[in-house]
């Protein structure tokens, strides 16, 4: 099982609902792209992801606080 600290992903002021919610999309992402290539895979996609977050391959973006 893959141990990834929520602190090591998140970098600056981003929120732990707005990591989830970029990690679920992701993944979705992920799974629709091995449907549509028929890759069948012991991968699974919320991993992958978790580990693409952990490796800033993505991050999230938050709207600027209007102050």
């Amino acid at each position: 099982m893959i141990r990834a600290s929520i602190d090591d992903m998140l970098s600056g002021k981003e929120s732990r609902y707005a990591l989830v919610i970029g990690v679920a999309k992701r993944a979705r992402e992920i799974a629709q792209g091995f449907e549509d290539d028929g890759v069948i895979t012991e991968e699974k996609p919320v991993l992958l992801a978790i580990e693409e977050f952990k490796n800033h391959k993505f991050n999230i973006l938050e709207p600027q606080d209007e102050e």
